[in-house]
């Protein structure tokens, strides 16, 4: 399934996902000279010496991972130094790729997300892998309407039921898999996850769904989900 920023959805194919935007492939050379060249971008020589490397970090995260979590630590100064300073320095920046910049402040997220009509950068994903996302939309949609303020978070065992739930044709992946699953989602900033203490089984792990998720697949309803999760379902015999 193709997740194309115009209509979002793209019925060509059902054997995987791309989501928009989340890796471009930079190489450390090429980065690091234009954003060191002083007369690029426009914006460059008016950054103060001292922001310039939180600024390259927070376009480093931005354009190879989609989003920046500012909840702690040096993603909560970044998150800060962006939202108070350089709002307009990175929406011109983005601006040619295609991207818009949200800034969630209930969340302290910085995402770079697409513009229907001028996006190109695509990261696929594996079946498996859209499958999990489709039942982590379903979560957050469920869960967000009832507590629209609050963070959506349930445990590994409660999404492999959840699994089950929406896909009863097909065989949820094995735990040790979903880990790796998880792990994926994890790197495009689209989840977080936690051991708590004590904690000795892996569906134990709690999970957080990130408001960075429901943007990056926005269905217009409830069916739109439910409908693309159909799709999935094997045939029923005659």
């Amino acid at each position: 399934m193709r997740i194309s920023p115009a209509s979002l959805i793209s019925t060509s194919s059902t054997s995987s996902l791309e989501i928009r935007p989340s890796i471009l492939s930079i190489s450390a050379f090429s980065f690091y000279h234009l954003m060191s060249d002083p007369h690029w971008p426009s914006f460059w020589p008016n950054v103060p010496d001292d922001d310039r490397p939180a600024l390259r970090e927070i376009l480093a995260e931005l354009i190879g991972r989609g989003t920046l979590l500012g909840s702690s630590g040096a993603g909560r100064d970044h998150f800060l130094l962006a939202r108070d300073h350089y709002q307009e320095h990175l929406k011109d920046y983005l601006a040619p790729l295609g991207m818009e910049l949200i800034i969630d402040d209930d969340f302290f997220i910085l995402q770079a997300r697409p513009r229907p009509e001028a996006c190109h950068l695509l990261a696929q994903f594996t079946k498996d892998e859209t499958l999990l996302l489709l039942v982590l939309w379903r979560v957050w949609d469920d869960h967000r309407t009832n507590e629209a303020s609050s963070a959506v978070i349930l445990t590994v065992d409660d999404l492999w039921t959840r699994f089950r739930n929406t896909f009863d044709k097909i065989d949820p992946p094995e735990k040790t898999h979903l880990d790796s699953l998880l792990a994926r989602l994890k790197r495009h900033r689209l989840i977080r996850t936690h051991k708590p203490e004590g904690a000795l089984q892996l569906g134990e792990t709690l999970i957080e769904i990130l408001p960075s998720l429901p943007r990056v697949i926005p269905f217009d309803s409830l069916e739109s989900c439910l409908a693309r999760a159909a799709l999935y379902q094997p045939a029923d015999e005659a």
